[in-house]
Protein backbone atom coordinates (compact mmCIF):
# COMPACT_ATOMS: atom_id res chain seq x y z
CA UNK A 1 0.00 0.00 0.00
CA UNK A 2 1.11 3.23 -1.20
CA UNK A 3 2.03 6.00 1.34
CA UNK A 4 0.60 9.82 2.49
CA UNK A 5 2.38 12.77 1.25
CA UNK A 6 1.85 15.37 3.87
CA UNK A 7 2.41 19.06 2.85
CA UNK A 8 3.48 20.68 6.17
CA UNK A 9 3.36 24.51 6.81
CA UNK A 10 6.16 25.68 8.63
CA UNK A 11 6.32 28.78 10.70
CA UNK A 12 6.76 32.02 9.03
CA UNK A 13 9.53 33.55 11.34
CA UNK A 14 8.56 33.11 15.04
CA UNK A 15 9.21 29.48 16.19
CA UNK A 16 6.71 29.80 18.40
CA UNK A 17 4.09 29.89 16.14
CA UNK A 18 4.48 25.99 15.56
CA UNK A 19 1.32 23.92 15.33
CA UNK A 20 0.80 21.01 17.25
CA UNK A 21 0.29 18.91 14.71
CA UNK A 22 3.01 20.20 12.77
CA UNK A 23 5.41 18.76 15.24
CA UNK A 24 3.55 15.90 15.63
CA UNK A 25 3.51 15.25 11.77
CA UNK A 26 6.83 15.43 11.03
CA UNK A 27 7.63 13.07 14.12
CA UNK A 28 5.51 10.44 12.44
CA UNK A 29 6.75 10.43 8.61
CA UNK A 30 9.22 7.92 6.96
CA UNK A 31 11.27 11.16 5.92
CA UNK A 32 11.30 14.71 5.18
CA UNK A 33 11.33 16.70 1.38
CA UNK A 34 12.46 19.92 2.02
CA UNK A 35 13.37 22.98 0.22
CA UNK A 36 16.50 23.59 1.68
CA UNK A 37 17.29 20.76 3.76
CA UNK A 38 20.05 23.50 5.81
CA UNK A 39 16.97 25.05 7.12
CA UNK A 40 14.62 22.40 7.55
CA UNK A 41 17.43 20.26 9.51
CA UNK A 42 17.25 23.84 12.52
CA UNK A 43 13.74 23.27 12.34
CA UNK A 44 14.23 19.78 13.51
CA UNK A 45 16.30 20.58 15.42
CA UNK A 46 14.72 22.34 18.09
CA UNK A 47 11.76 19.63 17.95
CA UNK A 48 14.54 17.46 18.72
CA UNK A 49 13.95 15.25 16.51
CA UNK A 50 16.40 13.35 13.34
CA UNK A 51 14.50 12.08 9.97
CA UNK A 52 15.75 11.29 6.98
CA UNK A 53 15.94 14.12 4.48
CA UNK A 54 16.17 15.10 0.51
CA UNK A 55 15.88 18.30 -1.43
CA UNK A 56 12.90 18.61 -3.73
CA UNK A 57 14.45 22.47 -4.94
CA UNK A 58 14.82 21.76 -8.79
CA UNK A 59 12.71 22.30 -11.30
CA UNK A 60 13.56 18.71 -12.88
CA UNK A 61 11.06 16.45 -12.46
CA UNK A 62 13.64 13.49 -11.42
CA UNK A 63 13.90 14.50 -8.17
CA UNK A 64 10.53 14.72 -7.75
CA UNK A 65 10.04 11.38 -8.89
CA UNK A 66 12.38 9.82 -6.79
CA UNK A 67 10.09 11.04 -3.73
CA UNK A 68 6.99 10.02 -5.22
CA UNK A 69 9.08 6.52 -6.11
CA UNK A 70 9.25 6.16 -2.17
CA UNK A 71 5.63 7.05 -1.13
CA UNK A 72 4.23 4.82 -3.69
CA UNK A 73 6.38 2.06 -2.17
CA UNK A 74 4.90 2.69 1.55
CA UNK A 75 6.86 5.24 2.78
CA UNK A 76 4.76 8.46 4.46
CA UNK A 77 6.92 11.89 3.46
CA UNK A 78 6.20 15.68 5.16
CA UNK A 79 7.02 18.07 2.05
CA UNK A 80 7.81 21.29 3.44
CA UNK A 81 8.95 24.55 2.65
CA UNK A 82 11.87 27.46 4.02
CA UNK A 83 8.75 28.89 5.56
CA UNK A 84 4.73 28.83 5.34
CA UNK A 85 2.99 26.63 3.44
CA UNK A 86 4.65 24.44 0.76
CA UNK A 87 3.89 24.26 -2.86
CA UNK A 88 2.63 28.15 -3.05
CA UNK A 89 5.00 29.65 -5.60
CA UNK A 90 7.66 26.54 -4.81
CA UNK A 91 8.47 23.56 -7.16
CA UNK A 92 6.75 21.28 -4.77
CA UNK A 93 3.51 21.92 -6.41
CA UNK A 94 4.84 19.41 -9.05
CA UNK A 95 5.13 16.75 -6.83
CA UNK A 96 1.62 17.37 -6.08
CA UNK A 97 0.08 17.59 -9.21
CA UNK A 98 1.78 14.39 -10.11
CA UNK A 99 0.64 12.37 -6.56
CA UNK A 100 -2.71 13.21 -7.32
CA UNK A 101 -2.22 11.20 -11.01
CA UNK A 102 -1.09 8.66 -9.47
CA UNK A 103 -3.60 8.03 -6.25
CA UNK A 104 -1.42 9.14 -3.90
CA UNK A 105 -2.75 10.51 -0.53
CA UNK A 106 -2.06 14.02 -0.14
CA UNK A 107 -3.21 15.00 3.42
CA UNK A 108 -2.32 18.99 4.17
CA UNK A 109 -1.43 20.17 7.64
CA UNK A 110 -1.88 23.91 7.53
CA UNK A 111 -0.11 26.73 9.01
CA UNK A 112 0.68 30.50 8.68
CA UNK A 113 1.36 31.75 5.02
CA UNK A 114 2.86 34.86 4.47
CA UNK A 115 0.55 36.15 1.56
CA UNK A 116 -2.82 35.60 4.08
CA UNK A 117 -1.10 37.01 7.29
CA UNK A 118 0.28 40.26 4.89
CA UNK A 119 -3.29 40.69 3.69
CA UNK A 120 -4.65 40.16 6.80
CA UNK A 121 -2.56 43.13 8.32
CA UNK A 122 -2.24 44.99 5.38
CA UNK A 123 -5.37 47.39 5.53
CA UNK A 124 -6.14 46.98 2.01
CA UNK A 125 -9.60 45.91 0.99
CA UNK A 126 -9.30 41.56 1.96
CA UNK A 127 -12.66 40.40 0.32
CA UNK A 128 -11.56 39.77 -3.19
CA UNK A 129 -7.85 39.40 -4.17
CA UNK A 130 -5.29 37.83 -6.44
CA UNK A 131 -2.04 36.27 -5.76
CA UNK A 132 0.86 37.32 -8.12
CA UNK A 133 3.60 35.91 -6.17
CA UNK A 134 6.87 37.05 -7.62
CA UNK A 135 7.03 38.85 -11.10
CA UNK A 136 8.80 37.64 -14.15
CA UNK A 137 12.14 38.80 -14.21
CA UNK A 138 12.03 38.98 -17.81
CA UNK A 139 11.78 42.68 -18.77
CA UNK A 140 9.53 41.45 -21.25
CA UNK A 141 7.61 39.13 -19.75
CA UNK A 142 7.34 41.64 -16.34
CA UNK A 143 5.71 43.96 -18.68
CA UNK A 144 3.14 41.48 -20.01
CA UNK A 145 2.11 40.39 -16.49
CA UNK A 146 1.75 44.34 -15.37
CA UNK A 147 -0.17 45.24 -18.58
CA UNK A 148 -2.60 42.43 -17.37
CA UNK A 149 -2.87 43.50 -14.17
CA UNK A 150 -3.83 46.95 -14.94
CA UNK A 151 -7.39 46.26 -14.90
CA UNK A 152 -6.89 44.42 -12.09
CA UNK A 153 -9.93 45.82 -9.54
CA UNK A 154 -8.90 43.46 -6.76
CA UNK A 155 -6.09 43.84 -4.22
CA UNK A 156 -3.07 42.19 -5.69
CA UNK A 157 -0.15 40.11 -3.44
CA UNK A 158 3.35 39.60 -4.57
CA UNK A 159 6.37 38.53 -3.21
CA UNK A 160 9.67 40.54 -3.42
CA UNK A 161 13.07 39.98 -2.06
CA UNK A 162 14.78 43.20 -0.72
CA UNK A 163 17.55 43.56 -3.46
CA UNK A 164 14.96 43.73 -6.23
CA UNK A 165 12.37 45.66 -4.21
CA UNK A 166 13.09 49.45 -5.78
CA UNK A 167 13.38 48.01 -8.98
CA UNK A 168 9.75 46.78 -8.49
CA UNK A 169 8.16 49.30 -7.18
CA UNK A 170 9.51 51.25 -9.96
CA UNK A 171 7.73 49.34 -12.10
CA UNK A 172 4.38 49.26 -9.73
CA UNK A 173 4.37 52.72 -10.27
CA UNK A 174 5.15 53.27 -14.14
CA UNK A 175 2.48 50.37 -14.51
CA UNK A 176 -0.44 51.66 -11.40
CA UNK A 177 0.67 55.32 -11.00
CA UNK A 178 2.27 57.09 -7.75
CA UNK A 179 -1.43 57.36 -5.75
CA UNK A 180 -2.14 53.90 -5.75
CA UNK A 181 -1.88 52.61 -2.28
CA UNK A 182 0.29 49.78 -1.00
CA UNK A 183 1.04 48.19 2.36
CA UNK A 184 4.95 47.18 2.29
CA UNK A 185 4.80 44.15 5.15
CA UNK A 186 8.26 42.85 5.96
CA UNK A 187 10.13 40.38 8.26
CA UNK A 188 6.65 39.08 9.82
CA UNK A 189 6.12 37.42 13.02
CA UNK A 190 10.02 38.57 13.37
CA UNK A 191 12.04 40.83 15.75
CA UNK A 192 11.77 43.51 13.04
CA UNK A 193 8.27 42.92 11.52
CA UNK A 194 6.99 46.06 10.01
CA UNK A 195 3.79 46.98 7.82
CA UNK A 196 3.50 50.38 6.32
CA UNK A 197 0.49 51.14 4.60
CA UNK A 198 1.26 54.50 2.04
CA UNK A 199 1.48 54.63 -1.61
CA UNK A 200 3.68 53.20 -4.44
CA UNK A 201 5.36 56.94 -4.80
CA UNK A 202 6.12 57.37 -1.17
CA UNK A 203 7.77 54.12 -1.25
CA UNK A 204 9.96 54.43 -4.22
CA UNK A 205 11.29 58.07 -2.76
CA UNK A 206 11.32 56.52 0.98
CA UNK A 207 13.39 53.52 -0.38
CA UNK A 208 15.55 55.92 -2.58
CA UNK A 209 17.00 57.24 1.09
CA UNK A 210 16.98 54.12 2.57
CA UNK A 211 18.27 50.36 1.84
CA UNK A 212 15.27 47.29 1.83
CA UNK A 213 16.04 44.77 4.45
CA UNK A 214 14.24 41.90 4.82
CA UNK A 215 11.87 39.50 3.06
CA UNK A 216 9.08 41.64 1.64
CA UNK A 217 5.15 41.34 0.95
CA UNK A 218 3.29 43.98 -1.57
CA UNK A 219 -0.25 44.55 -0.64
CA UNK A 220 -1.29 46.51 -3.84
CA UNK A 221 -4.71 47.57 -3.83
CA UNK A 222 -6.32 47.09 -6.97
CA UNK A 223 -7.68 49.48 -9.72
CA UNK A 224 -10.76 51.56 -9.30
CA UNK A 225 -13.78 49.90 -10.98
CA UNK A 226 -15.52 53.19 -12.03
CA UNK A 227 -11.83 54.32 -13.64
CA UNK A 228 -11.79 50.60 -15.47
CA UNK A 229 -14.89 50.77 -16.64
CA UNK A 230 -14.26 54.29 -18.01
CA UNK A 231 -10.72 53.47 -19.45
CA UNK A 232 -11.94 49.81 -21.06
CA UNK A 233 -10.70 49.97 -24.94
CA UNK A 234 -12.88 49.08 -27.72
CA UNK A 235 -12.32 45.71 -29.67
CA UNK A 236 -11.38 48.10 -32.60
CA UNK A 237 -8.83 49.90 -30.04
CA UNK A 238 -7.08 46.91 -29.32
CA UNK A 239 -7.08 45.73 -33.42
CA UNK A 240 -5.21 48.90 -33.80
CA UNK A 241 -2.71 48.34 -31.26
CA UNK A 242 -1.92 44.59 -32.56
CA UNK A 243 -1.83 46.15 -35.99
CA UNK A 244 0.93 48.91 -35.01
CA UNK A 245 2.69 46.02 -33.43
CA UNK A 246 2.71 44.00 -36.59
CA UNK A 247 3.84 47.22 -38.98
CA UNK A 248 6.90 46.90 -36.05
CA UNK A 249 7.44 43.60 -37.28
CA UNK A 250 5.73 41.71 -34.26
CA UNK A 251 4.80 38.19 -35.46
CA UNK A 252 0.69 37.95 -35.74
CA UNK A 253 0.14 35.71 -32.70
CA UNK A 254 2.79 37.69 -30.45
CA UNK A 255 1.54 41.07 -31.76
CA UNK A 256 -2.64 39.90 -30.59
CA UNK A 257 -0.81 38.28 -27.39
CA UNK A 258 0.64 41.52 -26.31
CA UNK A 259 -2.52 44.02 -27.38
CA UNK A 260 -5.05 41.37 -26.04
CA UNK A 261 -3.14 41.42 -22.48
CA UNK A 262 -4.93 43.64 -19.64
CA UNK A 263 -7.94 43.86 -21.94
CA UNK A 264 -11.62 41.82 -21.81
CA UNK A 265 -10.67 40.56 -25.39
CA UNK A 266 -8.44 36.91 -25.84
CA UNK A 267 -5.68 36.87 -27.87
CA UNK A 268 -7.73 34.30 -30.27
CA UNK A 269 -10.32 36.92 -30.80
CA UNK A 270 -7.89 39.74 -31.18
CA UNK A 271 -5.62 37.30 -34.30
CA UNK A 272 -8.47 36.40 -35.80
CA UNK A 273 -9.20 40.41 -36.68
CA UNK A 274 -6.49 40.92 -37.04
CA UNK A 275 -6.16 38.46 -39.73
CA UNK A 276 -9.44 39.24 -41.62
CA UNK A 277 -8.33 42.73 -42.81
CA UNK A 278 -4.98 41.73 -44.00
Amino acid sequence: MAGTLYLVATPIGNLDDMPPRVAATFGAVDFVAAEDTRVTLRLLNHLGLKKPMVSYYEHALHHGEAILQRIQAGEDCALCSDAGMPCISDPGEQIVAEAHARGIRVVPVPGASACITALAASGQPTARFVFEGFLPVPKRERRERLAALQGETRTILLYEAPHKLRTTLDDLTAAFGPDRPVSLCRELTKLHEEIVKTTLGEAVAFYRENDPRGEYVLVVAGADPAAVADAAPTKEDVVAAARALLAGGTPPSAAAKQAAAGTPFSKGEIYKALIAQE
